[in-house]
């Protein structure tokens, strides 16, 4: 079974990377910033969480500390499924 870090870079890799593991950004890097995702990579990215970690993303936690990082991201599906 995959970790949630490794769950969160496969899902990176395959939806928004197309496979392209060179480009894949640090832990801490922010994935608007390295232009990995846009706008709509959040609403994306938000669906997998929902569909992958069985919780829902609130309108007011779509916000960069939760969502910006592989690390936050991690951080964020701990806190919403302990």
């Amino acid at each position: 079974m995959l970790t949630v870090d490794a769950r969160i870079e496969e899902f990176i890799l395959n939806s928004f990377l197309f496979g392209d593991a060179e480009r894949m950004p640090s832990q801490t890097d922010s994935l608007l910033q390295a232009g990995v995702i846009d706008s709509t990579g959040v609403l994306e990215l938000i669906e997998f969480l929902e569909s992958e970690f069985g919780f829902r993303v609130e309108d007011t936690e779509s916000i960069p500390e939760n969502l910006d990082s592989i690390e936050n991201l991690a951080r964020f599906i701990s806190v919403k499924t302990a």
